[in-house]
């Protein structure tokens, strides 16, 4: 998501398959479509993401690869703050992370976390993506609304 022009409104409900019930931004993002895809769904006022780690995700080690982990981290900081960035632009300006431990191929890789703080232009969102309730990143980051000129 982290493109200024890319207004947050519309995504996409799945109703097939493994995802049915999910939520995607497909075809907004090219990068995230061609690292992806990712989903997400609100349930009980907590965002979730979620996708499921293929051997293309993966390092030479065999291991899902950091880059990987960081590009759904980044895609999670605009699904945690998906209702402060209803039909707005937005981008991102920081994000951090410390890995913590592995996915391999075939696991499901899901995200949560929260806006920590909603300011008039910025919010700051921090979360946790893991697998198998195994923690492998803890991050950071902090969106920029770009409003309309």
């Amino acid at each position: 998501m982290d493109g200024g022009n890319e207004i947050l409104s519309g995504p996409k409900l799945v109703t097939e398959g493994e995802w049915a019930g999910w939520r995607t931004w497909s075809g907004l993002d090219a990068f995230e479509d061609q690292t992806g895809p990712f989903y997400y769904r609100e349930e009980n006022g907590v965002v979730r993401s979620a996708f499921r780690a293929e051997p293309r995700h993966m390092n030479g080690g065999g291991f899902m690869h950091g880059g990987c982990m960081m590009t759904f981290a980044d895609y999670s900081l605009f699904t945690i703050a998906w209702r402060e960035l209803t039909d707005m632009r937005a981008v991102t300006v920081s994000l951090n992370g410390e890995f913590l431990g592995p996915a391999k191929a075939g696991d499901l890789v899901e995200s949560t976390g929260e806006v920590t703080k909603a300011g008039g232009s910025l919010l700051f969102v921090r979360g946790l993506i893991s697998t198998g309730g195994a923690p492998m990143l803890n991050f950071s980051g902090v969106i920029k609304k770009i409003r309309p000129r």
